[in-house]
């Protein structure tokens, strides 16, 4: 004991006469010596201490490290003379460069980005002692991906001026592949059962060189939740993954894994509870709720039952709602009652909306969409409407949204939606090239949002071999506020086939007039549409043939049989509009319906009405939507009614409907569908003498010719499947412009009005050849089907569409067109 009083009574006195021999001394100056790029200024404000204060050597000592603290030096000394504190510094070079070499997985954006973290960026002082943590971060990153042979190093080049380049190297070697993967513990599901549903693939053969079974540790932690979910999905509420190994094989190119689990028993669910706040939602929710009592444990299930009740909660302004289910597990009876907790939290409120990359698009036209007001509570279900509204506009590539909180309120937040913009205006243009038709092209503007008003206006010109045609049009799609469209347009057309030697339906068609349409919004899908058109229509130099008896019949002069045909009509169009399409152009998910009803007035010179129906379903098939699948329906049918003079009214044959080109790709324009028949007398010679050189026989001797080129039917039925799949070579950033798919077209356009018994008997001749029997026009069985390849892209002229087609199915007389290319067409 004596002893130990001794030691502590020296140490005592030992401590005592250091502090007591520290010197303090006030300071009369202050001298930094070794600057280059640092400041004076800079350095003397990180001191602890300045001129006049009294210090120590423990004041010194903190001085140090509070200029290391900077990160402007590599080397610090402090001395001092009488009552001057110098400091000698050695500061760290300044970044003048940063160069990456050899790297392939890792862009240099993200490198960058990484650096900037550890303050390792262009113009900054570089501190030595992190890039070794850089080095072993990066390697660590690469084992991550499976390259067990990465290496990365960090070369320092000095430079003058205390400046270093930075060169970081990489040999990233070959990734990993998974030779094994084994499940231990597993009596319930084989391995080839569970392991068909993970990601990871293992051994794969050369012929699989599409699929990779190259090691992530991502990609393995997903899979470990993967099979885990498995088990809970199917009761298994024990299920338990005890360890995972991953061995790396000596030559570092193969891994094995192995899972251990234990799957334990199943349980049933015994009860299900709620604790908390449901906002007097309480009977709405029980009557939905999908979890029922008996049944076996499902963790999905009870998943999709919180995420349903969030968003439910977020509908009435919830936003930060918290749903968690609590199990209380009962191992003896093997079951588990659930207790779903619901804290729904302060109502959100949105203070304000901004809309921001429209360079082109007003303001108002964007937030004439909005389902989400400034100053209601925030509702996901307005926020996802309003972005899908925005994004149906023909003008709008892309639309993403985002709520700030607004600082220091909590039941306040910001809203922001972020438009991306593609080009609105239309270089409508057409071209292609077939056997018979040549060279045919049109041209037009077409403006989706006329300065940026959101407005329709163009102008189309289309002119060809046979064809020219003018068109003005302009529609307000927000008349009012309360989204009444309304819309006119004047039009203009020539249509001369009088001089077509090889088209035996010639004849020279001038149409004109103008015309006006109102939509009513019947609510967020579904709209109607209605229109009124008065039309003037002359038809001269016409080859007549058989299928014209009726209309030549009610509109013919039998006092000017040459003067041709000359009618105005007053037509009057009802539609229907349901769609839920996510975007204007280039959708992926949702579904468009469109019926259309028009028919002329009973005053009008031909009596008859027309109906299109189209379809048209998009399922994505990639969380993403780079996959998707499209069924589309066209159906048509036209006729005439009422009677003149104990003529029925038909359709007329300018109404007709017709196949080919951009609805059936792979087959000409115009060549699908009923043929014109001209229908001639034989004679007999005259007699001897009598100067006549023939008579004509009876109807019943009578031959025909049948057209080259479709006239069109009076119904049209037309289907396109299609699978769209993301372009190759192409960034991600041109998804939303650029549109690959692989598409099968079938259909057919038949004359319900035909009647092939007229014909019966008759002779067909062609070019002086006898025929083969003539086809029935009226049958709808007369099916066509193509398949082929379809680009398109939403280009700064408007959309382009380059198809190639081959022909599945043809009927006679049939023309191929494999190859189209269209300006200002969209499927």
């Amino acid at each position: 004991m004596t002893i130990k009083r001794l030691v502590a009574a020296m140490l005592l006195a030992t401590s005592s006469n250091s502090v007591l021999a520290e010197e303090s001394f006030t300071v009369q100056d202050i001298q930094v010596e070794g600057l280059q790029r640092v400041a004076l200024g800079a350095a003397l404000n990180n001191l602890p201490f300045t001129v006049g204060d009294t210090v120590t050597d423990y004041s010194l000592s903190r001085s140090i490290r509070a200029l290391y603290s900077a990160g402007h030096f590599d080397d610090i000394k402090v001395y001092r003379d009488g009552n001057t504190v110098i400091f000698r510094v050695r500061e760290r070079p300044t970044i003048n460069a940063i160069e990456f070499d050899g790297n392939k997985d890792i862009k240099e954006e993200q490198l960058l980005e990484s650096l900037s973290g550890y303050k390792v960026e262009t113009g900054e002082p570089l501190d030595k002692t992190v890039l070794k943590s850089i080095e072993n971060g990066l390697v660590e990153f690469y084992h991550g991906v499976g390259k067990y042979q990465a290496e990365v190093n960090m070369d320092v080049t000095y430079l003058p001026r205390n400046r270093v380049d930075l060169k970081v190297k990489f040999e990233e070697g070959d990734a990993a592949s998974v030779r094994q993967i084994n499940i231990v513990g597993n009596k319930l599901f084989s391995d080839e059962e569970l392991l068909k549903n993970i990601e990871s693939l293992q051994d794969l053969p050369w012929w699989r060189f599409m699929s990779s079974d190259r090691y992530q540790k991502q990609t393995l932690q997903g899979d470990i939740e993967k099979i885990t979910s498995y088990y809970l999905d199917r009761g298994y509420l024990r299920f338990n993954i005890d360890s995972s190994q991953v061995s790396v094989s000596p030559d570092k190119t193969s891994v094995y894994v192995t899972l251990n689990v234990t799957e334990g028993e199943q349980y049933t669910i015994n009860g299900v509870k709620f604790v908390g706040d449901l906002i007097g939602q309480d009977e709405f929710i029980n009557q939905v709720l999908p979890i029922k009592n008996g049944q076996l444990y499902n963790g999905a299930l009870v998943t999709y039952t919180e995420e349903s009740i969030s968003k439910l909660l977020a509908r009435f302004g919830y936003a930060n709602s918290k749903v968690r289910t609590i199990p209380k597990i009962n191992d003896d009876n093997k079951d588990v009652e659930l207790t779903i907790s619901v804290e729904p939290g302060k109502r959100v409120y949105v203070r304000r909306i901004a809309v921001s990359g429209n360079a082109n698009t007003k303001d108002e036209v964007v937030r004439r969409e909005l389902r989400q007001m400034e100053g209601a509570w925030l509702s996901n279900d307005a926020l996802e409407l309003s972005k899908q509204r925005i994004q149906r506009l023909p003008y709008i590539e892309s639309v993403e949204f985002e709520t700030l909180p607004v600082a220091g309120i909590d039941d306040l937040v910001d809203v922001g939606f972020n438009i991306k913009e593609q080009p609105s205006g239309s270089f409508n243009a057409g071209i292609s090239y077939g056997n018979y038709m040549g060279l045919s092209f049109q041209v037009g503007v077409q403006q989706e949002n006329f300065f940026g008003s959101g407005n329709s206006a163009g102008i189309n010109l289309s002119t060809n071999k046979y064809q020219k045609s003018l068109s003005l049009s302009y529609t307000d799609p927000y008349f009012t506020l309360d989204g009444i469209s309304l819309g006119g347009q004047l039009f203009y057309s020539d249509l001369d086939y009088s001089s077509a030697s090889s088209n035996l339906e010639a004849y020279n068609y001038t149409r004109y007039g103008a015309g006006a349409s109102i939509g009513y919004p019947i609510n967020e899908y579904n709209r109607l549409n209605f229109g009124a058109n008065y039309v003037v229509n002359k038809i001269n130099s016409i080859q007549e043939y058989d299928q014209l008896r009726h209309f030549r019949a009610v509109l013919l002069d039998a006092q000017n049989p040459d003067g041709g045909y000359r009618f105005t009509n007053y037509e009057l169009s009802a539609g229907w509009v349901r769609s839920t399409l996510n975007r204007g152009l280039f959708p992926t998910a949702g579904h468009y319906l469109g019926a259309t009803v028009k028919a002329t007035t009973p005053n009008s010179d031909l009596k008859y009405y027309k109906m299109v129906f189209e379809a048209r379903n998009y399922i994505p098939l990639s969380n993403d939507h780079s996959w998707s699948f499209l069924s589309k329906v066209e159906l048509g049918y036209g006729n005439g009614y009422g009677s003149d003079e104990g003529y029925d009214f038909t359709l007329p044959f300018t109404e007709n409907f017709n196949a080919g080109g951009s609805n059936l790709r792979g087959f000409e324009s115009r060549i699908i569908g009923p043929h014109a028949i001209f229908r001639s007398a034989d004679s007999v010679p005259g007699l001897p003498g009598s100067g006549q050189s023939g008579f004509p026989t009876g109807p019943e001797d009578d031959h025909y010719q049948v057209s080259q080129r479709s006239i069109g039917g009076n119904a049209m039925a037309v289907a396109t499947l299609e699978l769209i799949t993301p372009t190759p070579f192409l960034s991600d950033d041109y998804r939303n412009s650029v549109r690959t798919s692989i598409f099968v077209d079938a259909g057919n356009v038949w004359d319900t009005e035909f009647d092939i018994d007229r014909y019966a008997g008759l002779t067909q001749l062609q070019n002086g050849q006898r025929q083969p029997g003539l086809i029935d026009y009226a049958d709808p069985g007369l099916i066509r089907a193509t398949a082929g390849v379809s680009l398109q892209w939403i280009s700064p002229m408007g959309p382009l569409t380059f198809s190639l087609a081959k022909i599945i199915k043809k009927q006679e007389g049939d023309l191929q067109e494999n190859f189209s290319f269209n300006i200002g067409t969209t499927f």
